[in-house]
This record gives structure tokens, C-alpha cells and sequence, in this order.
């Protein structure tokens, strides 16, 4: 007997193993047998009432140079079928996909017409090999207080450096959600003492990305975290190129725009994403919002495909003293049309709570410490006129604003001022500021300038400098959050501790221990 808890725990293969009941398709018994294709999982996402998308992607060889994971050069008809429960024995949908060779053998489907706030169980088959199973949630019906949201959310997952134990500490928790908010893959070369070896050098054009991806999805961690609740996922910039802004490359490129399309489509084929995001050349439109009743919105950004230049430098990740150019009062790090789709999104919002999941620290964060200020220029900081028309939107809209955070690779969380010139502004939001998967490798609690730091940015009230996670539970009332933590990635399983617990209230922009 295959129960939910044995699911969770690993025994979704077993359940998959039962066949799917639906007549196998003609086309595929034509041609040669293909066995053990379903090595880089499975994954839902973009849950709404009536349904969500499954995904899988065929490869027979995940680590193939091509990136075409080791396929023959022909369509393959997929079956799925969704079910109630983990043995699935009430079906409730079914059907037939083509992965094709041109989109990698990736497959999504969009699924509809299901109960609202139910759990489904789904599942692949091609010929006569059946894929893990996985669990997934429809989102609870607009209007409705009854289901809370389980949220979890991180960020930078950089196979060379570690383990991938966070997305496994993460599945054991069962979540409803998962946010993952930036760099699913790193599109660096070797690294010289490398924790794990990566396949494929520098990743410039579509072979090296997809190749990149599937190692990344070979691995049974991340697996487990995407087969055990749906997705929603948003990129930054090492899923194109290290600290790109709009048109612009970090570094003279092979034709970036040309990169960038090649990293798009890769992107497009690995993520359980709808068609609305399905690339256009060099393009993706990404900012959407996904409701969870009347709980919550989670309104997730670009901020790399539409931003002005850095300032101040021209380069990212530079850390200087002010200069008048980040204070700009046309400056954006959204672009005009974006933020007028978020500031309606707010404007016209009716749930309790309105998460907004995007990739770059949006708090002030002076980070000299001593005498003088030093700001980032990647961050809201050098966009500073941006992030003052983004907290004004929340606060005159009356919003429980929570801001969910990745790309620094540690924890952090604070609220955000509407204006931090001004020394008396209010608290409008709460920022969660969640650390990487592996990237920057083991870290530590607390480093030598963290309660400097912290002495010197009064509105910034926690760090934690490990990898990990980020867990939350939203009701109508109140917004529980446990920063999760693991001592080490360079070796793998390492426990999750919880290194710090806050309470954010209804009506009240402020972080509360718990």
C-alpha cells in the first residue's frame, strides 16, 4: 500500500510503477523502444482553481555534449494522466503530448477543469516505461479564506559547489508552493576545486544550456522538491549571463541578444512554465501573478530584462558612495510598462496579503561599515526613485506588503521605508531576503561585520550567512516565517536547523520574533 507519507518520503517511483490503463499510442509501438527516459523527473506548476501545468522533459542520456539529452531525432508521443490519489485509481484526466526534438523532448501540459484547493497526483508514460509520480495542488478558489498557503522559497543553485540537500530538507516539509527566485543554473565554466563536476564549459548557445540544465535536473534532490508541489519560478542573471541588464552584457559576448534567446528557450523547456511564457527570440515576458484565494497574491518580477544601466559605475555589483544618478526620478529597474501592471495588480488587489517574489535586495543596505555609506548599484539602491513609487503603491493601496527576495546567498529580513531619506518615514512592508541553495559555499552564521552591519541599517533585523531556505505559513491574520539553515553543502544531507522565526500581523509592516 502506497500512502501519502511513503510518497513524500520516496515512494513515488513504486505508485509509478503500476500501468497507466490508457491504450498505449500506435505511433510509438512503430518505432524503436526507448528505455529509462524519464531521468530528469517530473514537475508541475502555476497552480490556479481549475488546474496547473505538468512537465517533463525525455532524455536517455542527461550529460549528452548536444544538450539534446542523448534522444533520437524524432517526435515521441507522451501519455500523462492526473488522478486523486498516489495509486491512481480515480483518474480524472488524461491525454497524449509530442516532445519534440526542436523544444529538447520537453512536454507541458496545461491542465484544467479540476476541483479548486484539491491535491492531485500525476504522472508520464512512454511505451510501456512509466515516470515517478508526482503530487501537486490546485489553488483554492477565488474569494475563499479557507485553505492557508504553505509557502517555501529560495534561491542560486551552483552545481559545482555543493550539494543540493536544501531542495530535499525543503520537500520534507510538504509545502503547498514553491518560489524559486533566481539563478536555477550557473552559466559559468570549470571552476578550479570544484565540490562536484559540472558537464560543459561556459555555457554561450543552446546545446550548452540545455546540457546545463539537465545535469541540474538529473539530480535526485532537486527531483524530490519539484515532485512534491508545484512550482512557480522567476530568472536572474546567471540563468542568461552574469550581471546582464536589459540589452546589455557584463562582458563583450558573442551576440548577447542571440545568447539571451538560447538561454530563454532553454529556460522555457526545463520549467514547468504555460505558454503565455514561452519565449519570442530573445523575449520572455515573465511578470505574472498567481492568487491563492483570498490568502494571498504572489506577484512575480523581472528585474533584469527591462532595467536601466547600473549607475553610478556602469558595472554591476559595485559598492560606492551615492551618486546622483541613482536617485534619477526616471530611473527603473522594472521598465514603465511593468510597474503599471504591478501598481494596478496592488491597486485592484482583494486578498490579505500581496507577496511580491523577485530577485534583487530591495531595502536600503548601507554596506560600509563606519564612517562613510556604501550601496549597491544591482539592488533597489540604484534604483532609488523605483523602489520609492513601488512603496508608495503599497502603502496607499493599503497592502500587507511582503517582499520575497533572492540573489545575496544569505538570510536576511527588514522592513522597507516608503522613503529612506526621510529618517521618520514609516514601515509600508516586510522584506524576506531567502539565502542560496550551494552558492558561495558553506558560509557561516554570522560574519565578523554582521552586528556592525546590522547596528548601522536599524530597519534590517536578522542575517543568517548559511545556505537553505525559506519556510512561511499564511492565514488571513498572520504570516509565520522560519528562516531554515544547513551547516554545510559541501558534503551532502546535512540537517536543517531553523536560525531565526518572525511573525509579520495584518495591518502591521513590521517583523515580529516568534
Amino acid at each position: 500500500m502506497i500512502n501519502r507519507r511513503s510518497f513524500l518520503a520516496g515512494g513515488a517511483g513504486v505508485a509509478a510503477a503500476a500501468a497507466l490503463g490508457v491504450p498505449p499510442v500506435r505511433a510509438a509501438a512503430r518505432q524503436s523502444p526507448l528505455s529509462d527516459v524519464f531521468q530528469l523527473g517530473v514537475a508541475s506548476g502555476e497552480p490556479d482553481p481549475g488546474g496547473f501545468v505538468l512537465w517533463t522533459r525525455l532524455a536517455v542520456d542527461p550529460v549528452a555534449p548536444d544538450g539534446l539529452g542523448g534522444m533520437p531525432n524524432r517526435p515521441v508521443p507522451v501519455q500523462w494522466q492526473v488522478a486523486e490519489d498516489d495509486r491512481f485509481t480515480k483518474v480524472v484526466r488524461h491525454g497524449t503530448e509530442i516532445a519534440r526534438p526542436e523544444a529538447a523532448h520537453s512536454v507541458h501540459v496545461e491542465v484544467d477543469g479540476l476541483d479548486a484547493g484539491a491535491e492531485y497526483f500525476y504522472r508520464f508514460r512512454v511505451g510501456t516505461e512509466t515516470s515517478p509520480a508526482g503530487r501537486t495542488l490546485t489553488a483554492p478558489a477565488p474569494g475563499t479564506l479557507g485553505r492557508p498557503l504553505n509557502l517555501s522559497f529560495t534561491s542560486c543553485a551552483d552545481y559545482q559547489v555543493g550539494w543540493f540537500t536544501p531542495y530535499r530538507r525543503m520537500a520534507e516539509d510538504e509545502p503547498d508552493l514553491v518560489a524559486f527566485l533566481g539563478d536555477y543554473i550557473y552559466e559559468y565554466g570549470d571552476y578550479k576545486y570544484p565540490v562536484r563536476d559540472q558537464a560543459g564549459g561556459e555555457c554561450f548557445d543552446l546545446a550548452g544550456y540545455r546540457l546545463r540544465h539537465a545535469q541540474h535536473k538529473a539530480d535526485p534532490d532537486l527531483q524530490m522538491a519539484h515532485a512534491v508541489a508545484p512550482w512557480t519560478v522567476v530568472f536572474d542573471d546567471h540563468d542568461i549571463e552574469n550581471a546582464w541588464a536589459g540589452d546589455v552584457p557584463e562582458q563583450p559576448d558573442p551576440p548577447f541578444l542571440q545568447r539571451r534567446a538560447a538561454a530563454f528557450q532553454a529556460y522555457y523547456e526545463n520549467m514547468p512554465l504555460r505558454r503565455a511564457q514561452r519565449p519570442q527570440g530573445a523575449a520572455l515576458h515573465l511578470y505574472r501573478s498567481l492568487r491563492w484565494g483570498r490568502v494571498a497574491n504572489l506577484h512575480l518580477l523581472d528585474t533584469r530584462q527591462y532595467r536601466d544601466l547600473y549607475p553610478c559605475t556602469g558595472k554591476s555589483g559595485t559598492v560606492g558612495p551615492d551618486c546622483a544618478e541613482r536617485f534619477a526620478p526616471n530611473r527603473t529597474i522594472l521598465g514603465d510598462e511593468q510597474e503599471a501592471w504591478l501598481t494596478d495588480r496592488l491597486r485592484t488587489s482583494e486578498a490579505t496579503w500581496d507577496l511580491i517574489g523577485q530577485q534583487v535586495f530591495l531595502m536600503e543596505m548601507d554596506w560600509t561599515t563606519g564612517e562613510g555609506k556604501g550601496y549597491s548599484n544591482e539592488g533597489w539602491d540604484g534604483y532609488v526613485a523605483s523602489r520609492n513609487r513601488l512603496a508608495a503603491a503599497i502603502a496607499d493601496n493599503r497592502r500587507n506588503g511582503v517582499v520575497l527576495t533572492g540573489d545575496v546567498h544569505s538570510h536576511w529580513a527588514g522592513e522597507i521605508k516608503r522613503d529612506y531619506q526621510d529618517p521618520e518615514s514609516p514601515s509600508v512592508a516586510v522584506e524576506l531576503v531567502t539565502t542560496s541553495v550551494t552558492s558561495a559555499g558553506d558560509g557561516m552564521d554570522e560574519y565578523p561585520n554582521t552586528k556592525q552591519l546590522l547596528a548601522e541599517n536599524p530597519h534590517v533585523k536578522f542575517f543568517n550567512g548559511r545556505r537553505g531556505y525559506v519556510r512561511a505559513r499564511l492565514t488571513q491574520d498572520e504570516m509565520q516565517v522560519d528562516f531554515r539553515s544547513l551547516s554545510r553543502v559541501t558534503e551532502p544531507y546535512a540537517p536543517a536547523y531553523t536560525s531565526g522565526s518572525f511573525a509579520i500581523e495584518r495591518g502591521d509592516p513590521r517583523l515580529h520574533s516568534a
